[in-house]
C-alpha cells in the first residue's frame, strides 16, 4: 500500500453523524471482492441527489473527508473503505470512529483522525474555501490560518501507514528473521524440517 506522510488537499465538509457502513457502501454493490469502481457506489443514496455535496466539482478528487461522530459504525464489511479509498479519500477526520471500520481503514491505508467536535466544525469552516494539510509525522491537522490541531494515533499504525505496510509487508519486512528462524529449526530439529519437505 501507499505510504501516509503529509497530505495537503480539499477536504469534504460532510459532517453527518453515525454514517454507517450501508450508507457509505450500500448492500447492493458488494457483489463484488474487486476495489476498483466501488467509489461508484458510495454514498449511492446520498448521491441521487444531484446537488450532493460528493459531486459538486469542487469536491472532485477530494483526499479528505470531514464526517461527523460515530463515523463507520454497522456491519463490518470491508468494502467500506474500500469504496471511500476508490472515491480518492486518504484520510478521514471525525469525532470518533466504529472500531471494525477503524480497524478495516487502517488496513487499507487510510488514515483515520479523532479530533473534538469544535475543531471539526472549525475544519468545515474551512473546508468551504481553502485546503487543509493532515501531517502524520507531526500528529496535526492544519489550516491556512494558522489552525493547528494535534491528535494522537497508534504508535504501530503510525508506522505501518507512514512505511506504507500492510499485514503483508510487515511478514515480508521480517524475511531475514524467518530465514534465520527456518535454519535454526532445521538444525536443532531437522525432522521437522525433514517432515515439511516431504510434504
Amino acid at each position: 500500500m501507499d505510504a501516509f506522510k503529509t497530505l495537503t488537499g480539499i477536504a469534504v465538509p460532510f459532517g453527518a453523524k453515525n454514517v454507517d457502513t450501508d450508507v457509505i457502501i450500500p448492500a447492493r454493490f458488494l457483489k463484488t471482492i474487486q476495489r476498483a469502481g466501488l467509489g461508484k457506489g458510495a454514498f449511492a443514496v446520498i448521491r441521487e441527489n444531484p446537488d450532493n455535496i460528493f459531486d459538486q466539482p469542487r469536491h472532485k478528487g477530494a483526499p479528505v473527508l470531514i464526517a461527523g461522530d460515530n463515523f463507520g459504525c454497522g456491519s463490518s464489511r470491508e468494502h467500506a473503505p474500500w469504496a471511500l479509498t476508490d472515491m480518492g479519500f486518504r484520510a478521514v477526520i471525525a469525532p470518533s470512529f466504529a472500531d471494525i471500520f477503524s480497524g478495516n481503514a487502517f488496513k487499507n491505508g487510510m488514515l483515520l483522525v479523532a479530533l473534538p467536535q469544535e475543531q471539526i466544525d472549525r475544519l468545515m469552516e474551512v473546508a468551504q474555501t481553502d485546503e487543509i494539510t493532515v501531517d502524520l509525522e507531526n500528529q496535526v491537522v492544519t489550516t491556512p490560518y494558522q489552525d493547528r490541531f494535534a491528535f494522537e494515533i497508534d504508535p504501530f499504525r503510525k508506522h505501518c501507514l507512514m512505511n506504507g505496510l500492510d499485514e503483508i509487508g510487515l511478514t515480508e519486512a521480517m524475511d531475514k528473521d524467518i530465514a534465520a528462524f527456518e535454519a535454526k529449526l532445521a538444525a536443532d530439529q531437522p525432522w521437522i524440517a525433514g517432515a515439511a519437505q516431504a510434504a
